[in-house]
Order: C-alpha cells, then sequence, then structure tokens
C-alpha cells in the first residue's frame, strides 16, 4: 500500500464457488465492515446472501455451483471461463487482498491465475480443503500461490505451516449459526406444529448432482422409518440453487413436506427437529449446533467414488466424528448408503432417549475444539484478513502453471 493509498478504504476481494461458500463469505462482510467501521470496499463474487450483505457479484455462483463429473463435464468451458474473468478483474481493481472461501476446484483455480497475472496481490485461502486427509502433498502445491490459510481446526495450522505458507486457527464458522433462543418454538407455532409433533428434517443436499443421488434413497429411508417408528412432519431446507428443483421433487413425492429457504427458517427448523437425515458436509456442524441427533448419508458417481477411495485417508467423513476420531454421528457412504442402514439409525435415534443424548454431548465436545464460545470465527478472520493486508507481498519463487 503507497502512501497515496493510506487514506483509501481497504479493497477486499472475496470469491466463492457455491452456496456454503456464500454463507461463509456473507458472514466475513459483516465482520469486515464491523472492524472498518463500514469503511471496507468489498469486490468479487458471491451468492445472494453475500449480495445482501452490500457486495455487488461479477456474476451468478449457479455456473460454479457443481460436483461430480457428470455435472462439471459439461459446464468445463463455463467455469474456465469465470475463472479467467475473476483473475482479470483481480488484475484490474488491484484489491489489497483476495480470499478464495470454499469450493478448492473453483478457487483454487483462480488463485492459481490471479499468482500468474498479479503476482503482487497477497491471496488468503479460507476453509482450505481437507488435504490432510486424502492429498497432503497437495499443500506444498497450495503454497505457489496461496500466501496464507485461515484454518477452521487446530491441528491444521502446522500442516500448512510446514507446506511454506503463513496459517493461523479462526475457528469453525458454522458454531455462529447456532439457533437462538426461542427459535425452535418460533417455527412450531409458524407451521402450526404442536409441541408433540416429532419433526424430521430431510437434507439431501444443496447441489443438482447431490439430489440427483441422494434423493430416492433418503426418500425411501423415511418412507421406512415412518412405517416403523410412527408418523411425523417433514421440513426440507433448501437453497435457491436447486429450489426449483427440490420443490419439484417434493409435488413428484405427493407428501406433505414443509420446504424452507430463508436461513433464519432453517435454524429455526433445526432448534424444533427431533432428528435429521443429512448429506455429508457443512450442514453436519449445524445440527450438532442445534443438538439435533441426525443421520449422514452420502453417495457420488462411481468413477467419481473409484477416484475418491485412491485418495481418501481418513476414516470419517463427518467433522464431528474426525475430531473425536470415532463414530458419534452414524455415516454410511456409498454402497453403505442404503435406506436400509439410514432407517435402521433414524429409528434408533427416535426411539432411545439415550442414543440420542449419547450423540449430542459427544457432538458438543467436538464443537468446543472448533471454537464454540470463543469470539466469533468470522471475526477472527477478518481480523486476520485485515492484518495479512498489512504484511509485505508474497514474492513466490516461480510463478504456478495456469489451467485454463
Amino acid at each position: 500500500m503507497t502512501p497515496n493509498d493510506i487514506d483509501r478504504p481497504p479493497r477486499i476481494m472475496l470469491v466463492v464457488g457455491e452456496p456454503s461458500g456464500d454463507a461463509l463469505g456473507q458472514q466475513v462482510i459483516l465482520a469486515l465492515r464491523a472492524l472498518t467501521g463500514g469503511r471496507a470496499d468489498i469486490i468479487g463474487v458471491g451468492g445472494e446472501r453475500m449480495r445482501a450483505a452490500g457486495m455487488q457479484s461479477l456474476y451468478s455462483i449457479t455456473d460454479t455451483s457443481v460436483m461430480g463429473l457428470r455435472e462439471v463435464v459439461p459446464k468445463v468451458p463455463v467455469i474456465l471461463r469465470r475463472i479467467r474473468q475473476v483473475a482479470a478483474f483481480a488484475r484490474e481493481t488491484q484489491p489489497d487482498i483476495a480470499v478464495m472461501i470454499d469450493s478448492p476446484d473453483f478457487t483454487h483455480k483462480v488463485a492459481r491465475r490471479i499468482r500468474k497475472i498479479a503476482p503482487d496481490i497477497r491471496i488468503v485461502d479460507y476453509v482450505a480443503p481437507q488435504v490432510w486427509a486424502s492429498r497432503p502433498g497437495r499443500a506444498r502445491k497450495m503454497a505457489q500461490y496461496f500466501d496464507h490459510v485461515l484454518c477452521l481446526l487446530p491441528f491444521e495450522v502446522p500442516f500448512f505451516q510446514g507446506a511454506g505458507m503463513g496459517a493461523s486457527f479462526v475457528g469453525h464458522p458454522a458454531v455462529e449459526r447456532a439457533p437462538k433462543p426461542g427459535q425452535g418454538e418460533a417455527f412450531r407455532a409458524r407451521y402450526a406444529i404442536p409441541p408433540d409433533q416429532r419433526i424430521l428434517m430431510l437434507l439431501p443436499g444443496s447441489r443438482s448432482s447431490e439430489l440427483r443421488f441422494l434423493w430416492p434413497v433418503f426418500r425411501e429411508a423415511i418412507e421406512m422409518t415412518e412405517r416403523e417408528a410412527g408418523s411425523f412432519r417433514i421440513v426440507l431446507p433448501t437453497v435457491q440453487t436447486v429450489s426449483r428443483k427440490v420443490h419439484d421433487l417434493v409435488r413428484q413425492w405427493g407428501r406433505d413436506v414443509i420446504v424452507v429457504e430463508d436461513p433464519n427458517e432453517k435454524l429455526g427448523a433445526f432448534d424444533a427437529a427431533d432428528v435429521a437425515l443429512a448429506a455429508s458436509g457443512t450442514v453436519a456442524t449445524e445440527l450438532a449446533l442445534s443438538a439435533t441427533p441426525m443421520v449422514i448419508g452420502y453417495r457420488v458417481g462411481a468413477l467419481t467414488a473409484a477416484i475418491a477411495r485412491r485418495m481418501v485417508r481418513v476414516r470419517y467423513v463427518t467433522l464431528v466424528n474426525l475430531i473425536l476420531d470415532r463414530e458419534v454421528v452414524p455415516e454410511f457412504i456409498q454402497e453403505n448408503c442404503t435406506a436400509q442402514n439410514l432407517s435402521r439409525e433414524l429409528v434408533r435415534l427416535l426411539t432411545n432417549h439415550a442414543a440420542r443424548v449419547s450423540q449430542v454431548t459427544a457432538s458438543t465436545a467436538a464443537l468446543k475444539q472448533m471454537g464454540l464460545g470463543d469470539e466469533p470465527p468470522s471475526m477472527r478472520a477478518a481480523r486476520e484478513i485485515l492484518r495479512i493486508m498489512k504484511e509485505p507481498r508474497r514474492k513466490p519463487d516461480a510463478a504456478p502453471e495456469v489451467e485454463g
């Protein structure tokens, strides 16, 4: 930053690729504005939540919110065009810092291109991929284009530092999304659900590919569970990118399902729920924060699964289980993700009070290791972003190759 820039508001570029990153980006924007007295100039790419926080996005993240080979391949030309567009925007606007949020398959390619065409820009990764779980060698490649990593888990800091990057623990952003007292009661009142009627949360994912693989098996599991354990109301939170598809699936099912799209409604539903059936991902941590017992399932295409099996080095996919190194939350992946397996555990949680208490108690212990009870992670992340801005700009030994 030159002397002429001292009085200029900090220009911070944020880049996300899908709804999970959009939620984190919104929290960071609000924290940055709070720390700078509203002066921060936030630019980049975001979804509806980041736009609601006042950021103008270059484009809709629908183009990049994809997963799995079958869904990604047709969109490769569009994704590559977006990568070039975002990097060119960074070169033109020269932000004080560029922060890539989640979605590493997209944001890391953006970071690589920015490093190539605008090497003086500081680049930070927020929510680094769990390379310690599958591809530890990838961390050294990340050091070619990232200056710093904002870590969600304490044990990640020495790992990334050892790979040649700055790293700091900020806590898991999901711990900020715990329901406020009374949200569950308010949700039940809003939908006329009596206190003694059970609620099952249905969370089949926020991507089209997840819906394709998980909806049939989740639907069958719920029907089996109801036959075994009795009736309940079904609540299905969704996001804008797949909202139309979700409504179509619910309509075809012919069941009385409450579909909610507002984030606050979702938290209220979590607080009111008795049990949840969810796709693997950040939502599992959000459910743990609401003390909602859950069962996790996940499926991908056969080719994607075969590739993943060759790379993954950890026993669990659910963060609570990873932190505690034991299966607190039942998780069923790929061929184990069957209606029978999912339903069996849902029935157990609905009918066995001790099983519910055991999962919630253990999950709370894991959440404390993720920063629950400390300063909000988004505020810690924002402080780190503003601090890193003032550090000398990184001069990489060699510019990385650019894809696309």
